[in-house]
């Protein structure tokens, strides 16, 4: 059976599983659920995720839910096709767990407050809370400047090979210079080159062309 995953193609979670499932060259299918009519709040869709978001996954009826789980899920089940995306020794594998945890802690809110404000209100038609915007720029800056030296020492966030932490941000990153806030890449040389390596991949050129807004 066909992996089934339900979203929508130009949601940032929806992309963060998308572009693992690229890599490892897993055919899928997407369901589309409307958010805007509520798809995502009915019994039937809440008894798949509890919490009434996107994405879930059904493998044959083995239902997961939140995008990092899913990415890992098919990175461990697809271990031998596609590209290696979790390293399987100890050390490497406790390094990548930690990037993944940086992702987390010192990325994803502040890029997710920013993106929210600046391109998701904007769809809806509501008006940008610009400090809020300002103060998770202020905090992102500082966390990209650490980024940044990271980086000047290494490849990719874990290390010299591309795992599944690098790919969780470009949904987020890939935004930025839509949103005016190209900047905070283009100021830092180490996160920019990092950042054009990740966007100029195959699977994410996909991604991005799968998921233009209707």
């Amino acid at each position: 059976m066909v992996l089934k995953l339900y979203g929508l193609a130009f949601s940032g979670n929806i992309q963060r599983v998308t572009v693992v499932l690229h890599e490892k060259q897993v055919p899928y299918e997407l369901v589309t659920v409307d958010l805007y009519k509520g798809a995502h709040k009915t019994p039937e869709y809440l008894e798949k995720h509890p919490f009434g978001q996107i994405p879930y996954l059904d493998d044959d009826g083995f239902i997961l839910f939140e995008s990092r789980a899913i990415a890992r899920y098919i990175a461990i089940k697809y271990a031998d096709q596609g590209t290696k995306l979790i390293p399987s020794d100890l050390k490497g594998r406790a390094l990548f767990e930690q990037a993944a945890s940086i992702e987390k802690a010192n990325f994803d809110s502040y890029a997710r407050t920013i993106v929210f404000e600046k391109w998701a209100k904007k769809l809806r038609g509501l008006e940008t809370d610009e400090e809020a915007v300002k103060a998770a720029i202020t905090s992102l800056e500082d966390k990209l400047d650490v980024y940044d030296k990271i980086l000047s020492k290494q490849n990719y966030l874990g290390g010299d090979e591309i795992t599944l932490a690098d790919l969780f941000h470009l949904p987020g990153l890939d935004k930025f210079g839509e949103i005016g806030v190209g900047y905070l890449i283009e100021n830092r040389p180490n996160v920019k080159r990092w950042f054009e390596d990740l966007s100029s991949r195959s699977s994410w050129q996909t991604v991005k062309a799968d998921s233009k807004l209707p």
